[in-house]
C-alpha cells in the first residue's frame, strides 16, 4: 500500500517536485544546524525530513527513468547487469 506522501509526490509537476527538494534540503541544513548548536525539541524530526528527501529523489528518478528513450533503457540494463556480476 502506498503512503500519502507518496501518492501526493505523484500529483506534483517536475518543476514543483524540484522546486520542494531544494525547499527541504534548505529546511534539513537549517535543522542540522540548529540541533548541533542548541538541540532542537523532537531529533526524530531530521530521520523524517531525510526520508522525504529520499521520497523526492526516487520520484525524480522514478520520472526520469519512465522519459527515458528504448536504448537508453536498453544501456541502463546493461549497466546493471555489469554491477550486479561485480558483487
Amino acid at each position: 500500500m502506498a503512503s500519502a506522501k507518496f501518492l501526493e509526490l505523484q500529483g506534483f509537476s517536475d518543476e514543483d517536485l524540484k522546486v520542494e527538494l531544494q525547499e527541504i534540503k534548505r529546511q534539513y541544513q537549517k535543522m542540522k544546524i540548529d540541533h548541533s548548536i542548541r538541540g532542537i525539541e523532537n531529533p526524530l524530526d531530521l530521520r523524517e525530513v531525510r526520508r522525504d528527501i529520499a521520497r523526492l529523489n526516487t520520484e525524480v528518478r522514478r520520472r526520469e527513468i519512465a522519459a527515458m528513450s528504448e536504448e537508453e533503457l536498453a544501456g541502463r540494463s546493461k549497466k546493471r547487469a555489469r554491477r550486479r556480476k561485480g558483487k
